[in-house]
């Protein structure tokens, strides 16, 4: 066997093999001196990009497969108001309803207001944010979904049109008797709106454009000139039609929150949450932190008070307004409505944009439904465990006796078939 040379003699060897001859304008070096000199040609770098040298094992992007997702920040349109474990299914299943029976309230009421109650079908395949369904469907077989309550027919002029059936406009006549029925109590509602507003007046265009909130009849502008003790109707510059409060009544200047304090003290104590801001050094235990969170909630603020004379970042200014917004949704008929409705009374209730923030810090009092972008409030007492009403409108009850005929193919059946 060959005997293993000496280190010495192993570098002296490996020199021998790196050591070549390099053609420089002054002087052949010997490449080991090149590599140590930085200032001379070939530097190191010429080695490394030589084609003698491959590169092609080294990694020089991750693949996607091994890249870590970043997860999309979810879009105010999708992401839900509520989580895990405060979601409350029924609730939530009362906005599904709305978006379900869509088109059936929002051709129904622009239908009624059509020349004899008819709608060229062509012209309804136009006006698709008008009658509720989405852009680029076919207007046609959201009517097949209904056919209990429209019919679509051939004119003499040989065009298709569009129309409520004779059982639609049974249930239409229905609704009117009452809607002249609870004529007195619609009134009540208005006056106490115009009670709730800082300068006791409404533009009659807010209270028209939220009128099914309250049960308000379509023609609600024409009957106000039957109260003259009740109302006054004022026409501005601008030609906008406003409605004013005629006479104070002490009696109906009465919230429910008040109603409520005589039955039960301390079911209205419990309502709401003004907590105290303290130190930890303090050491409170739970009964004596609500004590002092009670001094802070108590007394309220009724809701008929003078709502301008506030600081607007006070606490008596936030006791005010989550007073109003109680006092509103206890007026309307489900006990609920959409930012779209509240914001429309923004200027008149002095409402501010930290209106969501303000009533997610009362959830014993309020639930918030549906997506940031599109939230509904619920007076949740107003509801049972079931998510259905404790009391109903005679309205609603209509409402809802509506919304199964929708869901009917004939009278005989409803849609899965089963007789009724």
């Amino acid at each position: 066997m060959t005997p293993i040379p000496p280190p010495m003699t192993v570098w002296q060897h490996l020199l021998s093999i790196l050591t070549t001859t390099t053609k420089t304008t002054h002087s052949k070096l010997p490449l080991f001196k090149t590599l140590l000199n930085p200032y001379s040609k070939p530097h190191i770098f010429s080695l490394f990009n030589s084609r003698h040298f491959s590169t092609s094992f080294l990694v020089t992007k991750t693949p996607k497969k091994f890249k870590k997702k970043r997860k999309k920040k979810e879009s105010p349109r999708t992401k839900l108001v509520q989580t895990q474990p405060n979601l409350s299914p029924h609730l939530e299943n009362i906005l599904h309803r709305d978006a379900h029976f869509r088109f059936l309230t929002k051709t129904k009421e622009y239908l009624s207001k059509q020349p004899q109650q008819v709608l060229l079908l062509d012209e309804a395949g136009k006006l698709h944010q008008q009658l509720g369904f989405p852009r680029g469907r076919k207007v046609s077989k959201f009517i097949q979904n209904h056919p209990l309550l429209f019919d679509v027919y051939r004119h003499t002029d040989n065009k298709m049109w569009i129309g409520f059936s004779e059982f639609m406009e049974g249930l239409l006549l229905e609704e009117r008797k009452i809607m002249d029925q609870m004529e007195v109590e619609r009134v009540n509602v208005v006056r106490k709106l115009l009670m709730l507003s800082v300068n006791k007046r409404i533009p009659l265009s807010k209270i028209h454009h939220n009128r099914l909130l309250f049960g308000i009849p379509d023609d609600f502008r024409d009957r106000v000139v039957k109260f003259p003790e009740h109302f006054k109707v004022v026409v501005e510059e601008d030609g906008k039609r406003v409605l004013e409060l005629v006479n104070w009544d002490p009696t109906l200047a009465v919230s429910a929150l008040q109603k409520e304090f005589m039955i039960d003290e301390d079911k209205v104590k419990k309502a709401f949450k003004f907590a105290v801001k303290h130190g930890k050094a303090l050491d409170l235990d739970e009964d004596d932190e609500r004590k002092l969170n009670m001094l802070n909630t108590l007394p309220l603020v009724s809701p008929y008070s003078d709502g301008s004379k506030f600081d607007l970042w006070t606490l008596e200014a936030e006791k005010y307004r989550v007073g109003v917004i109680h006092e509103f949704l206890s007026l309307t008929l489900e006990k609920r409505a959409y930012i779209h409705n509240i914001v429309e009374f923004k200027e008149e209730f002095s409402l501010t944009k930290h209106t969501y923030q303000m009533l997610l810090k009362q959830p014993r009092t309020f639930y918030l439904a549906g997506t940031e972008m599109n939230w509904c409030v619920f007076l949740k007492d107003a509801y049972g465990e079931d998510g259905v009403l404790i009391k109903k409108d005679p309205q609603l009850v209509f409402n809802e006796k509506l919304y199964r005929c929708a869901e009917m193919k004939d009278l005989g059946s409803s849609d899965d078939g089963s007789k009724k």
